[in-house]
């Protein structure tokens, strides 16, 4: 399924069929964060109150039909949502203007920007990708608007060097940015009342009006004026809290009694029980962790409640989804209903599509599938549904690999700063990491993984196999399970790249992999990770039964070619010497490759007698590939894992970006100086 990538001006028609959309505004600076907003403008483009300006510090609009679901970083990179519930839209609204705006600095500063419409089973619509903003500080992507029963979407690519007070007062939103001072019980108020929103990038705080105060004398008084109300943007300070560590037992067999229990787990459904009612309790006791999976599901900032196994009627029968989740934020209430499976259990489409049918009859929002398959992309579904069935619902999946790998990131980097909560989550890791809990990480290639390998082995393998294109998915999904485990462990996000022809065409993704295997019996992926000097390629040769996973690092642009291996040399000093060192020339075909150990030993074995500079450095290294279909450290899946551990921590991690030297003044005077004698510079008369 391709989609139509739009240009400033254009437009298109949004489905018939389509109801409910998000709006993605994505941006490459990680470190900046933008405050997406949108507006329900009249026909005469202007809002018809304040409460039409939707934000972080206004969530919602009056009727409920657009919301903001907040900002953070995603697999796909920074990104912040607004979520549109176009059957709900007031009739006279005519445009929703979809905008961003900066507390400092301007868009010029973000690097590419894009704006991304997706359906309710994340599905792509469209895309708009611009680089062309420096200096303004808030942007007008793009706008839905009505043209009879039909919506629309035009990008209009518009800034304000002003930022969202210019942006506000041309559409007739009066916005104070003056900042307020604020007492301590000011603060413990504010952050009493807004708890259920620490784990959003922005800490938001509402100013309410000072109280007009009696006259206390005979003589006439002015009531104060009351403060506007502004938009402010406080960045939580991140603090990370450590679980709490048992010190008094007397001996090592000791064990400290475990919050959740997998004592006495039985078949697949107390599995499933247990694994259900764990993670709805830490959801509750662990509002950031509540908050990071709720934001993967669609549903705003706002206090959590989950209800597990309710009964709803569909029918002459019931139908009891594992799981009821709420969330609430002023007069919003958000509600998804939860189907689960462990272990080696399959989601059913015949059940995911009741609970749609529930969920639509009930005015839910959305319904999410948490299960061990892991979707080769971010907005992926493990199994179909009858699509006229997401016209007023959504559809969202879950894998528990991404759900430990939430707890992990705000375990190991900050987001809880409350021991007791830090203690609850440490204890429900460990609750998933025990095999009885049912919820796998990526440890299985599928049933067809040994007949495929052995076919790529013989030589009789060929791409259009349905078998060969089953396991192509299944290697994209580890892959991402990858990128997954290393963004958890980093802290920072960390992505799977896709070609961009493929990145909403499964099944030319998978076509592509499969012919790849059957005609060089390679499997490759990309890894991208911010702050390094190069991307990971992670090349898996089943039929050499070798792993290799190699970067590029871009040479210096100045010195000699002897100068640039020293550079590199200097960062490679704690790196193994068994890694390959390729330098690649200016001149087309030029490139020396020797292992570290001999280019240490003698550094112009890279360089004697080639044509051209050194332009870039690829290192890479070879690892042993395990063939097992699933299971201990000898299987596929585990070699791969180790092997990308292994080459980040051993290799990548020490390599930085060549920085140039800053520029040098000049030993001449500057024009309009003169140098009496003495050598004392002094400014010319």
């Amino acid at each position: 399924m391709t989609f139509p990538m739009l240009s400033k001006g254009q437009n298109m028609s949004l489905p018939d069929d389509v109801i409910q959309i998000d709006v993605v505004i994505g941006w490459a600076e990680s470190d900046i964060e933008v405050d997406a907003s949108a507006l329900l403008l009249g026909a005469d483009g202007k809002v018809r109150s304040d409460a039409d300006f939707v934000f972080y510090n206004q969530p919602e609009s009056s009727d409920g039909s657009i919301r903001f679901l907040g900002a953070g970083a995603t697999e796909e990179g920074a990104q912040a949502r607004i979520a549109i519930d176009l059957s709900t839209v007031p009739e006279d609204v005519h445009t929703v203007a979809l905008a961003g705006s900066l507390g400092q600095g301007g868009f010029g500063d973000l690097g590419k920007l894009t704006l991304r419409v997706v359906d309710g089973a994340g599905h792509t619509l469209a895309e708009y990708v611009t680089a062309d903003a420096t200096t303004e500080a808030a942007f007008v992507f793009g706008e839905v608007y009505r043209r009879g029963a039909e919506w629309k979407l035009r990008v209009v690519g518009q800034g304000w060097d002003s930022g969202l007070a210019g942006l506000a007062g041309d559409f007739g939103v009066d916005i104070d940015d003056e900042p307020e001072s604020e007492t301590a019980d000011d603060v413990d108020a504010a952050s009493d009342a807004e708890s259920e929103l620490v784990t959003t990038p922005l800490e938001t705080i509402e100013i309410q009006p000072d109280p007009v105060m009696p006259a206390q004398s005979a003589e006439p008084t002015t009531p104060a004026k009351a403060k506007a109300r502004g938009v402010r943007t406080a960045k939580k300070a991140v603090k990370k809290a450590k679980p709490r560590e048992f010190t008094l037992a007397e001996h090592d067999s000791w064990r400290p009694a475990r919050l959740f229990s997998v004592v006495g787990v039985g078949g697949g459904e107390e599995q499933e029980r247990r694994a259900t009612s764990a993670l709805v309790a830490t959801m509750q006791a662990v509002s950031p962790f509540a908050r990071a999976l709720c934001s993967r599901m669609g549903a705003p900032a706002g206090a959590f409640e989950g209800y597990v196994e309710v009964q709803y009627d569909y029918g002459d029968t019931k139908v009891i989804p594992d799981a009821v989740l709420k969330v609430s934020r002023g007069s919003r209430l958000w509600t998804g209903l939860l189907e689960v499976k462990t272990g080696n259990g399959k989601l059913e489409k015949g059940q995911l599509e009741n609970y749609l049918d529930v969920a639509r009859k009930k005015k839910y929002d959305v319904v999410v599938s948490l299960s061990n398959d892991v979707p080769a992309s971010a907005g992926e579904l493990p199994i179909e549904v009858d699509r006229r069935k997401l016209a007023k619902v959504a559809l969202r999946h879950l894998s528990w690999a991404e759900v430990a790998h939430e707890a992990r990131m705000l375990l190991s980097h900050g987001g809880i700063d409350n021991d007791v909560q830090a203690w609850i989550l440490a204890e429900f890791v460990r609750y998933l990491d025990h095999p009885r809990s049912g919820a796998t990480e990526f440890v299985d290639m599928g049933r067809h993984w040994v007949t495929v390998r052995d076919a790529v082995t013989a030589g009789t393998l060929r791409g259009g196999d349905q078998k060969a294109l089953t396991v192509a998915d299944t290697w994209v999904s580890l892959s991402r399970h990858l990128a997954l485990r290393l963004t958890a462990e980093l802290g920072v996000t960390v992505k799977h790249i896709v070609p961009r022809r493929y990145s909403n065409d499964p099944a030319a993704r998978n076509a592509s992999v499969a012919e790849r295997l059957a005609a060089e019996g390679i499997f490759e992926s990309v890894l991208r990770i911010p702050e390094t000097a190069g991307d990971v390629a992670v090349v898996a040769d089943v039929r050499t039964n070798k792993i290799r996973c190699r970067t590029k690092v871009a040479a210096p642009n100045e010195g000699t070619s002897a100068r640039r291996v020293s550079w590199l040399l200097k960062q490679l000093k704690d790196v193994p010497g068994n890694v390959q060192v390729e330098a690649v020339f200016s001149e087309r075909g030029n490139e020396t490759c020797e292992l570290l150990e001999t280019v240490r030993a003698n550094p112009k074995i890279l360089t004697d007698n080639r044509a051209g500079d050194v332009v870039s450095f690829s290192l890479e290294q070879t690892f042993p590939m395990g063939s097992k279909r699933s299971g201990t450290a000898a299987s596929f899946v585990s070699s791969v894992t180790s092997s990308t551990d292994a080459f980040y921590g051993g290799v990548v991690q020490h390599l930085r970006e060549w920085v140039p030297a800053a520029p040098k003044q000049t030993d001449q005077p500057r024009p309009g100086t003169e140098e009496p004698e003495g050598g004392e510079t002094v400014a010319a008369d």
